[in-house]
C-alpha cells in the first residue's frame, strides 16, 4: 500500500466526519457526535501512518527527507494538524458541534492536496536540507493550525450571537442548544489563541536562526518574513486588547477569522503569488 492510497483514505473519512457533523446538528443526537469524532480520529491515524510511509517513500527513492518539504506535503501536514488540535479540543472540553466548523478545513486542504497538488517526491533544495527544516515547519504549522480551530469557533461565535438577536430559540432541542454558550465559545478561542501565538513566535525564531544559516542573515524582509511578522501582530494585537482592554465576544471573534485570513496569505497567497526566497513552496 503506497502513501497515496492512504491520502485517499483520508480525505474520504474526512468527508466522512463533515457528513456526521452536520448529521449531529440536523439530529442533535450525542451518539451521532460521538461517531463524527471518532471518525475524524481515524482519520488522523490512517493520515499519519500516510506520512510516515511517504517519509518511508523518501527514503526509499534515495531522496531521504521528512514529508515537510513541498506544497503537498505542506497542505497534507496542515491538515493534519488542524485535525490533532481539533480532537484535543474535542476530548477535553466534548463540544462536538466545534467538528462541522473546523473539520471542513481539513476536509478541503486533503481534497485539494490529492486532487489538484503535484504529489511527486523531489529531492531538496539546498536552502531546505537542514534540521531546521522540521523545526520551523512543525511549529509554524501547529500555530496555523491552532489559528484555524479558532477562525472555526468564531464562525460560530458569530453565528450564535446573530441568531439569538433574531430571536432563535436557545431552549434544549433547538439548533443552538447544540453549540458551546457564548461564554464558552469566547473562551475557546482565546485558549486556541493562546495555543497558535506561542508556537508562531517558535516558527519565526527558528525560522530566523535557519535563514541566518542557509543564507547568512537573520532577516530579509522576504515576502514570507513581512507577513509572517504581520501575522504575528495581528495575535499580538488580539491578545494585547483582550488582556489590556477587555476585547471579548464579537469584536475578538471579528478579528480572529481576520489573523486566520492573513495567516492563510502568508502561507498560500506569498508562495504562489509573491516571488521571494520561499518561491520553492509553489
Amino acid at each position: 500500500m503506497s502513501s497515496s492510497m492512504l491520502f485517499n483514505v483520508t480525505m474520504v473519512l474526512y468527508m466522512v466526519s463533515t457528513c456526521i457533523f452536520f448529521a449531529f446538528l440536523a439530529s442533535r443526537n450525542k451518539s451521532v457526535g460521538l461517531a463524527g469524532t471518532y471518525a475524524a480520529l481515524f482519520g488522523f491515524l490512517v493520515q499519519g501512518a500516510a506520512i510516515g510511509l511517504r517519509w518511508k517513500e523518501s527514503y526509499d527513492q534515495g531522496h531521504g527527507h521528512a514529508p515537510l518539504s513541498n506544497l503537498f506535503e505542506s497542505v497534507v501536514f496542515f491538515s493534519w494538524t488542524i485535525v490533532l488540535i481539533f480532537l484535543f479540543i474535542d476530548f477535553k472540553y466534548k463540544y462536538r458541534a466545534i467538528g462541522f466548523f473546523v473539520m471542513p478545513f481539513a476536509l478541503f486542504g486533503m481534497a485539494w492536496a490529492q486532487l489538484g497538488l503535484d504529489t511527486g517526491i523531489e529531492p531538496l533544495v539546498p536552502a531546505l536540507q537542514s534540521n531546521w527544516l522540521m523545526y520551523h515547519v512543525i511549529t509554524c504549522f501547529l500555530g496555523y493550525a491552532a489559528f484555524a480551530v479558532a477562525c472555526g469557533i468564531s464562525i460560530m461565535y458569530l453565528i450564535r450571537e446573530s441568531m439569538e438577536k433574531g430571536g432563535a430559540d436557545v431552549q434544549a432541542g433547538g439548533l443552538l442548544s447544540m453549540f458551546p454558550s457564548i461564554r464558552a465559545l469566547d473562551d475557546l478561542n482565546y485558549k486556541a489563541i493562546m495555543i497558535g501565538f506561542p508556537l508562531l513566535s517558535l516558527g519565526i525564531i527558528t525560522g530566523a536562526a535557519w535563514a541566518n544559516y542557509a543564507w547568512g542573515t537573520y532577516w530579509s524582509w522576504d515576502p514570507k518574513e513581512t507577513w509572517s511578522l504581520i501575522v504575528w501582530f495581528v495575535y499580538a494585537a488580539f491578545l494585547h486588547a483582550r488582556i489590556t482592554r477587555g476585547w471579548v465576544g464579537r469584536r475578538a471573534a471579528i478579528l480572529s477569522v481576520i489573523g486566520f485570513a492573513a495567516t492563510i496569505f502568508c502561507y498560500l497567497g506569498v508562495n504562489l503569488f509573491l516571488s521571494g526566497l520561499h518561491s520553492y513552496g509553489k
